[in-house]
């Protein structure tokens, strides 16, 4: 049970662990959630919330040992009753770890995330191969919209966009600016005070 104490406060750190109702509810609506995970002493009303949840949410839901008190210190809060895995390979782990404690009773959710996983790691292997090449060479266009330059090409240019705004007439408006007399601070209308 301290493993997967352990694996569910890494996912946390890790940011794939939504806690508490709503969260999960918004993950589950959102099919973000991969696998909802109910306390064992929780309430009858959030483990049926839960199972509407991965009924909606199209993943599993799953009734585990640790108690909310357990999975509030694994999480670093007083309880959770409920919280949800939204990445496939943290959710794939802890139902591991779930098989290796009770085979009978968490067995066939394992096989079906071990499925899911091989099929996540799948299609991303086959997104980076296809996607790859063209990101890149949309950077490199966002990159440099001028053909390229050598360093003392670059540096004529700028000399010379320098000496264009020097010769004209452009600072002229900022010294007026300058040198105007300033206003003064007092409010309009009040009196001054008289000198002792």
């Amino acid at each position: 049970m301290d493993k997967l104490l352990n694996l569910i406060g890494l996912a946390k750190k890790a940011g794939k662990l939504e806690v508490g109702e709503e969260p999960v509810g918004a993950a589950a609506r959102s099919k973000h959630a991969r696998l909802i995970l109910i306390a064992s002493d929780a309430a009858d009303n959030t483990r049926r919330r839960a199972l509407h949840f991965g009924e909606a949410g199209e993943c599993i839901c799953l009734e585990i040992p640790p108690t909310k008190e357990d999975l509030g210190r694994a999480l670093g809060r007083t309880s959770c009753a409920l919280l949800a895995l939204t990445d496939i390979g943290f959710a794939e782990a802890v139902a591991k770890k779930l098989a290796e404690s009770d085979e009978a009773h968490y067995g066939e959710a394992a096989k079906r995330l071990t499925i899911k996983a091989a099929r996540a790691a799948r299609n991303s292997s086959s997104m980076k191969r296809t996607c790859a090449p063209a990101r890149k060479s949309r950077i490199r266009k966002s990159r440099s919209p001028l053909p390229p330059q050598r360093p003392r090409a670059r540096k004529r240019a700028r000399a010379s966009a320098r000496e264009a705004r020097s010769s004209t007439d452009a600072r002229a408006p900022r010294e007026k600016r300058r040198t105007a007399p300033r206003k003064s601070s007092a409010r309009q209308g009040a009196l001054p005070i008289p000198a002792p």
